[in-house]
């Protein structure tokens, strides 16, 4: 009996740091794609912001997918927030300038995220 107590103390620690992890994922995604300025810094590779907007949305869809939240409803908002975050760019935020590269590299983050969740799903009991 002890054993199944810890074993549902670890399982309730992690469904909560996998929770933190979401928030923080959205968080700082939400920041990156609608901050006034462009976020981060200025690394000088060209086209690198394209990977950066692609592990944004994969982290989104791969933790909200850990966290149970249902796929057609995260996966759907994330692929809508890819093209709407590139349209207010463009129109709503005088520092920054919409990129359709950048909506691919996002729904390709989507994709990547939803896989790597999906998989990891499967492996847990």
């Amino acid at each position: 009996m002890t054993v199944q107590v810890a074993d549902e103390t670890k399982t309730g620690r992690s469904v909560w740091l996998w929770r933190i992890v979401f928030v923080a994922a959205v968080a700082l995604q939400l920041y990156g794609v609608y901050s006034p300025r462009e976020a981060g810094p200025h690394v000088g590779i060209p086209q690198i912001d394209k990977i950066a907007h692609c592990f944004l949305f994969a982290a989104v869809a791969f933790t909200g997918l850990k966290v149970g939240v249902p796929a057609r409803w995260l996966l759907g908002a994330l692929a809508a927030n890819a093209i709407v975050s590139e349209l207010v760019q463009h129109w709503l935020l005088p520092q920054r300038d919409g990129d359709p590269l950048d909506a691919l590299a996002d729904l390709a983050g989507v994709a990547l995220g939803a896989w790597l969740g999906f998989r990891a799903n499967r492996r847990t009991p």
